[in-house]
């Protein structure tokens, strides 16, 4: 080989690049798609939870993951007390975690069931 066919090789080898990057491209394209319709829809899903979670109070209408419906009645740390009943003028109470409530009804929608 001379000289000047090995400074025809040269450029051929370094346009390579190119098309390792070019290969890449599907898998990084493939990476962008699943973070906007999976990674972000959750994490914005859990922002919403932990806001809603963090906004309970004492009189706030609830449903937990279990599938219990209550009125909050004590506010603790990370445990929740829920009125679920009332037997002969007393209230029945729940503990419950602050985690497990999913969603916070209108007021008045317990006594319209």
């Amino acid at each position: 080989m001379s000289a000047v066919d090995i400074l025809t090789l040269i450029p051929a080898q370094i346009g390579g690049g190119d098309n390792a990057l070019m290969g890449m491209l599907p898998i990084i394209l493939m990476f962008v798609v699943l973070y906007f319709l999976m990674i972000r829809p959750q994490m914005k899903r859990q922002k919403e939870h932990r806001n809603l979670v963090s906004n309970l109070g004492k009189g706030d209408e609830i449903i937990t993951s279990g599938g219990l419906l209550g009125k909050v009645s004590k506010v603790h740390d990370n445990y929740l007390t829920v009125e679920v009943a009332n037997l002969t003028d007393k209230p029945v109470e729940v503990l419950v975690q602050r985690v497990a409530v999913t969603t916070v009804l209108p007021k008045g929608t317990i006594k319209s069931l």
